[in-house]
């Protein structure tokens, strides 16, 4: 499971993604776009179909990897152990798994019972520069994979689209065409 608000989808979320999709045990990677991250602001998010069609979209046919709406079903704001627990419920022929960054790893003790989620899950970590991923990192529920990383941000995108520069190469290609036709994020 790579949670997020992808908001929009870019080519680093892509990377990541079909890296651990491919370079990893995992069987699918499941992209589930968060309606509301408690730790971040609602007021910057494209509305929640919006962002899922874009990951669709990013996804294309790779039988690798799969959007999910799950959370939209679900109390906002979106806590990623209610979504765990629903989704083993849900699905409990599967065996999930969490994909998170250092940044992410380095601030889990302000998450929703951070301990379950160490407890019953394991966390498939990618490095990120200039994050100090913090003493979670070595846990052992935790998986380090210094996957190859790129230097992008979905703000960085918004900005650039609001400010009328291009993000051509910054987002997928069918995202971008997406993205010339819409008026979001202008």
């Amino acid at each position: 499971m790579f949670f997020g608000s992808f908001n929009p989808v870019q080519v680093g979320h892509m990377f990541i993604a079909i890296y651990m999709a491919t370079q990893t045990d995992l069987d699918q990677l499941w992209l589930v776009v968060s309606p509301q991250n408690p730790l971040k602001r609602k007021e910057t998010l494209a509305r929640d179909r919006e962002r899922l069609h874009m990951v669709r979209l990013a996804i294309g046919d790779n039988p690798l990897l799969r959007e999910s709406d799950i959370e939209f079903n679900l109390p906002v704001p979106s806590y990623t152990v209610d979504t765990l627990i629903y989704l083993r419920e849900k699905y409990p022929q599967h065996r999930f798994c969490l994909i998170m960054g250092g940044d992410n790893i380095a601030s889990i003790e302000r998450w929703k019972n951070y301990e379950f989620l160490l407890k019953e899950y394991e966390i498939y970590l990618y490095t990120r520069p200039d994050y100090d991923s913090g003493a979670y990192a070595n846990h052992p529920s935790v998986r380090r994979f210094d996957a190859p990383r790129m230097e992008i941000s979905s703000s960085y995108i918004r900005r650039c689209i609001a400010g009328g520069k291009s993000v051509r190469y910054l987002v997928p290609d069918a995202v971008y065409a997406y993205l010339e036709q819409s008026s979001m994020y202008r």
